[in-house]
Parts: C-alpha cells; structure tokens; sequence
C-alpha cells in the first residue's frame, strides 16, 4: 500500500460528526494518546521485564500513524510532501549522514 492510498483510505473513520475544529483537536489528542501506549509498552519492556511484543508495536505504530495522517488530511496536506520535506531538511541538516557534532552544532 503506498501512503497516497493509506491517506484516502484512512478517511473511512473520521468522525465527520465533528466541525473541523474539533477534529483537528481529536487528532492533536488521539497522537499524544497513541504516542503514550507506545511508551507505556516500551516503559514495560525496559524497566518491569515484559517482553517486547512486535504485534502491540505495530499496532500502536498504525494508530498513531492514522492520526498524524488524517491531521494532513483535514489541514489539506500530502503525505507524500510532509515525508519529501521531511527528507530534505535532514539532508541539509547532516549533509554527510547524522553525526553528534553536526547535532550540536546546527543552526536549524
């Protein structure tokens, strides 16, 4: 599946209920919400010796990703030009691969 298709597909879901504004909001919170169980499973894994289960990861993985896209989506903006800029900035900023110097030093 390519991100444009995970994009128009995701849509299936949103709570076209909401006005926009209040959907944003929900995708602001359902992030931070999905980020949290992630740390709460890695949290577990490194410190209370849990094993690391790849399939909760994934899942988490999948929920915060359907949030930060359909928050492109209701702002009217591509994937593909989030993850393209995304790219570039980072090439610029470590022009030779990430190294600790070039991270202390940046200007951006």
């Amino acid at each position: 599946m390519t991100i444009k298709e995970y994009q128009k597909l995701s849509t299936r879901t949103l709570n076209n209920d909401l006005e926009k504004g209040n959907q944003l909001v929900n995708m602001i919170l359902g992030i931070n919400g999905e980020v949290g169980e992630l740390t709460d499973l890695f949290k577990k894994y490194w410190f209370q010796g849990h094993e690391l289960n790849e399939y909760w990861v994934v899942g988490e993985l999948g929920d915060i990703m359907f949030y930060i896209v359909n928050l492109c989506t209701l702002l009217g903006i591509d994937m593909e030009d989030v993850l393209e800029t995304n790219v570039l900035k980072l090439q610029q900023r470590y022009p030779d691969g990430f190294t600790k110097e070039d991270s202390i030093n940046r200007e951006v």
